[in-house]
């Protein structure tokens, strides 16, 4: 008996042993995790703020102020990935194996100019960096104002004949969105602070609040009669409107959006542009070919300036904040650039023929100016340093409105 018990120990020792080996034979090997890290520049200083992703499903990551970034735990193959609103990266991505230090990218800022064209109800969009056409988005019926919000990178467009604004995802360059507004809408201003965009509805005389969030109107504001165009000041949150029959400004508090204050400028004012900076508006008299000069600090009209014939076109007024220089197109087939130090002319530009220049573009980080010339169906260049046109860029049909997203 007890022969037989000691048998069974000894068995049941050597099954315990074997299983012992056999599960040390089949454990899977630990796997070797590594870290990584690199540097987001832009003009070669470091970005901060910049999101870092990885595609194993690792947290992100945020570049501090020099631009500098780390994450560690990485496993086998992963692509890292950075993004913030408003920038571009070079390379879009990268794939690493290893350890590796030098996960590097480059940022760069968009430059991308939309122009609407009236007559074949497109939009053209010109890369600035090599001044061509890249891209021709199809949007509503006789598509006009261009507002841009260079934070979002959405891009809104007024069509006057179908009452509608189209919405284009700037990444993508797509319409996101239709959004029906008000009778006839011609002008658009985006608060990029705010993410609210405004409407002028020339045919009901009122401006269309849209929601850039969930883009749907969410209140609309009476104004003046025939209301042309729309400036806005991020900075204090006000909204000026052109009335073009009253030869008005309807001043609107953001705020509340309600019309705080009505100013009278010149004849038949069609456009009107906004440092941001300095406060002051500028509007284009199209009817006596002057600009009016409002100080937004008291909305009061503090100097006119004579310019060409027609200012304004159908909504040429373009602001450079960061040199403080107006550029106002007119039918004169010129454009004339006024000193926002001085108020006064500075320099005139021939641009465009045959029914002339429209509505004015400016990039304030390139400090490049587009023009829409109706009647030829291209886009003028200027080089903002030297005043002169470097570069005449076919677009559409009918080109009337500019908007530049940078």
């Amino acid at each position: 008996m007890k022969s037989n018990r000691f048998k069974f120990l000894i068995l049941l020792g050597g099954l315990i042993t074997l299983i012992f080996v056999l599960s040390s034979c089949m454990s899977v090997p630990s796997v070797t995790s590594y870290s990584v890290s690199g540097q987001v520049t832009y003009n070669g200083i470091g970005l901060g703020g910049v999101t870092i992703s990885f595609s194993d499903g690792l947290p992100s990551v945020t570049t501090n102020s020099n631009g500098s970034w780390s994450q560690s735990g990485l496993t086998g193959s992963v692509t890292v990935t950075p993004s913030l609103s408003g920038y571009t990266f070079s390379p879009s991505s990268i794939t690493v194996t290893g350890p590796n230090n030098n996960v590097n990218f480059i940022a760069s800022v968009p430059n991308i100019i939309y122009v609407t064209n009236v007559g074949d109800n497109t939009v053209s969009v010109i890369n600035g960096y090599t001044n061509t056409v890249v891209q021709t988005i199809p949007v509503g019926s006789f598509p006009f104002g261009v507002g841009v919000n260079p934070t979002t990178d959405m891009i809104y467009i007024a069509n006057v004949h179908s009452n509608t604004v189209s919405v284009i995802n700037g990444y993508a360059n797509t319409v996101v969105a239709t959004i029906p507004v008000g009778l006839y809408p011609l002008g658009v201003g985006v608060n990029s602070v705010t993410n609210m965009v405004y409407v002028a509805n020339d045919g009901n005389d009122t401006v269309s609040v849209i929601n850039g969030y969930t883009n749907t109107v969410v209140q609309t504001i009476p104004v003046g009669n025939e209301p042309t165009a729309v400036g806005i000041n991020p900075m204090t949150n006000m909204i000026y409107v052109v009335n073009n029959e009253d030869s008005t400004v309807s001043v609107i508090n953001g705020n509340t959006n309600t019309v705080v204050q009505t100013i009278s400028v010149g004849n038949g004012p069609v456009e009107v542009g906004v440092n941001s900076v300095t406060n002051m508006v500028y509007v284009a008299n199209y009817g006596n070919d002057t600009v009016s000069v409002i100080n937004g600090n008291t909305n009061t009209v503090v100097q006119t300036i004579s310019v060409g014939n027609g200012p304004g076109g159908a909504g040429g007024v373009g602001v450079n904040p960061t040199t403080n220089m107006i550029y106002i197109a007119t039918y004169s087939n010129t454009v004339s650039v006024i000193n926002g130090y001085t108020n006064t002319v500075v320099q005139t530009i021939p641009v465009g023929n045959n029914d002339g220049p429209e509505i004015v573009g400016v990039n304030p980080v390139t400090n490049m100016v587009y023009i829409a010339n109706y009647g030829n169906d291209t886009v003028s260049v200027i080089n903002g340093y030297t005043n002169t046109v470097v570069q005449t860029i076919p677009v559409g049909n009918g080109p009337d409105g500019v908007g530049v997203l940078y």
